[in-house]
């Protein structure tokens, strides 16, 4: 048992002096990698962030810049650039997390069996390895599952803020305003994330000479947001067609508020069904608690 533990400690000695190896010598950096940290760096996430420590921190970010730069270009793997870019989370510390969740996958077995030891029990060699290689595989799916689960957080988010910003701006068009100056007025009188993106998003279009729906039709298809394309068409039909949009907007905004009560209702309902069974099977568990005695007396 004494020389597979040094082999394991060899192992993962041998394997973080070849992560310092690598992060030491210098390399060419990865073009998309680069202009996507870069994109990805601006602006807070919506969603809440777990407060870590600085050498944690530091340690995550170098060894997801180094897996940045290797892993798109494997054939294959996909990366969830949308979930990414509407969380605000860089590409690195994407990758930092997977890393460092595998790690502890591969190296719980290890501490558990050395635990065991210390207490005077000695499990064989191949069940560490082998859960080790599992656990490493499974927990690096981890953050996958938790960005699916943020970024749909994030969307409905959105779509219920979304609803606001567009009866302002129906309002902004009722009052006079012009599309593009009914949009940008609407926009800066919210001060969640999603009123601070449709700002940036509109100041990006203003700045590089296109129109305010081009800008939000590439946000939408940026982020998945079909919502955001919806308002986008008809402020197009507004801004070079003149048509008049205030009925439009308005029954849009109340389709996005029917839509957000109906899957709350429904999540809701879900959730009631879930209870269903617990509920049910402490019924059962306290039914035999009270005829435990007598059947027991039966019994005997």
């Amino acid at each position: 048992m004494i020389w597979e533990l040094g082999i394991l400690a060899g192992a993962l000695a041998g394997l973080g002096l070849t992560l310092v190896i690598r992060e030491l010598a210098p390399s060419h950096p990865h073009l998309r990698a680069t202009l996507g940290r870069l994109h990805n760096d601006a602006g807070p996430a919506p969603s809440v962030q777990v407060p870590t420590s600085r050498q944690t921190s530091l340690f995550q970010d170098r060894l997801g810049r180094m897996l940045e730069q290797r892993l798109p270009t494997l054939v294959g793997f996909r990366l969830p650039r949308r979930e990414l870019d509407l969380l605000r989370i860089p590409t690195y510390r994407y990758f930092g997390e997977k890393a460092l969740w595998a790690l502890l996958g591969l190296c719980f077995p290890a501490i558990l069996t050395m635990t065991l030891m210390i207490m005077g029990v000695t499990p064989p060699f191949s069940i560490p390895a082998f859960v080790g290689l599992i656990l490493a595989v499974v927990m690096w799916f981890l953050p996958d599952i938790e960005t699916r689960q943020k970024a749909n957080r994030a969307r409905e988010d959105f779509t219920r803020a979304l609803g606001a910003y567009i009866d302002l701006v129906a309002l902004e068009r009722a009052g006079g305003a012009g599309s593009t100056q009914a949009m940008e007025n609407a926009a800066e009188v919210g001060d969640s994330w999603v009123f601070q993106r449709l700002r940036e998003e509109l100041a990006r279009a203003r700045w590089s000479g296109t129109t305010p729906w081009e800008g939000l039709h590439t946000l939408s298809r940026q982020l998945g947001l079909n919502e955001l394309d919806d308002l986008a068409d008809i402020m197009r039909l507004s801004g070079e067609e003149g048509a008049t949009v205030y009925e439009s907007l308005r029954a849009r905004a109340e389709g996005l508020r029917n839509a957000t009560l109906s899957a709350e209702h429904a999540r809701a309902n879900a959730d009631s069904e879930r209870m269903v069974m617990p509920v049910a099977l402490l019924g059962v568990v306290f039914m035999a608690i009270l005829a435990a005695p007598t059947v027991m007396r039966m019994l005997e």
